[in-house]
């Protein structure tokens, strides 16, 4: 059985470090951005699909985020007692309720959009848009390629 690396194979795995040296630096500068507008980093990824699609499911929140449903109705909770996000009805399933944004939570995100905005932009300078692109074709080509393995990520079965 061979376990030595591809050529591909190691770039994968420094690509991979990277990604989640990124993930925590991206984690930490986000909880700065928005702590004195009572988000974390969390909070702040369970209002995005929210805001952006409207109410949701806690099931279609850690969907479309990548997220066990557990956590995000941990942070749904912390929101709703924070008065951010509230409950509705949903005409399609008798008890899984709906996730809005309250007026609050409304406000709380779009403060933290216009914080992003304004960092994101900045640390775009100078870089390639068209390399910026590629990279984010890249990483969900990995994505799916992650989730398409299966949970153990073994192609292989091995």
């Amino acid at each position: 059985m061979n376990r030595r690396h591809t050529a591909v194979g190691k770039q994968l795995i420094e690509l991979i470090i990277e990604t989640s040296r990124l993930n925590g630096a991206l984690l930490s500068r986000g909880d700065t951005l928005v702590r004195d507008i009572g988000l974390t980093s969390a909070r702040w990824q369970v209002l995005g699909p929210v805001a952006m699609e409207g109410p949701l499911s806690v099931a279609q929140v850690a969907r479309r985020m990548g997220l066990s449903r557990q956590a995000v109705q941990r942070v749904v909770n912390d929101l709703g007692a924070l008065g951010l996000t509230t409950y509705r009805d949903n005409p399609d399933h008798k008890r899984a309720k709906l996730v809005a944004l309250t007026q609050r939570g409304e406000i709380a995100f779009t403060k933290a959009a216009a914080r992003q905005a304004t960092w994101v932009n900045s640390m775009g300078k100078g870089l390639d848009p068209t390399a910026v692109a590629e990279a984010a074709r890249l990483l969900r080509t990995i994505h799916d390629r992650c989730r398409k393995n299966g949970d153990d990520g073994n192609p292989d079965g091995e």
